[in-house]
């Protein structure tokens, strides 16, 4: 699943995501249609950039963490620590992150 409201950064995502054999759920650009998504099928993982066009991830965050799904936030304006302290299993790269370093990320979440 990636939730980003940058069309460009969404559609690097999304090639990284199919360029591993995997199917991208998304992008969605704003809470409201994360939280939606997520209502009707949970992904196998999440790339989630913090601040959305409606407002900060957290509420589709968290329901998805309470749901055991893998988190990356892939976010220029994360709080390490916050993040670490709401989602301490969640992989944090910050933007800019290459795109090899979202493929470890990607990797390691859809092991887990």
């Amino acid at each position: 699943m990636i939730v980003e409201d940058e069309l460009l950064v969404a559609f690097d995502l999304e090639h990284i995501v199919e360029d591993a054999g995997h199917q991208a759920l998304g992008p969605y650009e704003t809470v409201a249609d994360a939280v939606a998504a997520v209502a009707e099928r949970l992904p196998a993982c999440a790339i989630l950039d913090v601040r959305l066009l409606d407002g900060d991830v957290f509420p589709a965050a968290d329901f998805l963490h309470e749901a055991g799904v893998p988190l990356i936030f892939h976010s220029g304006h994360a709080d390490e620590r916050d993040l670490r302290r709401r989602y301490p299993s969640a992989q944090i790269c910050p933007k800019p992150s290459s795109p090899a370093r979202l493929r470890q990320a990607l990797a390691v979440a859809l092991a887990a």
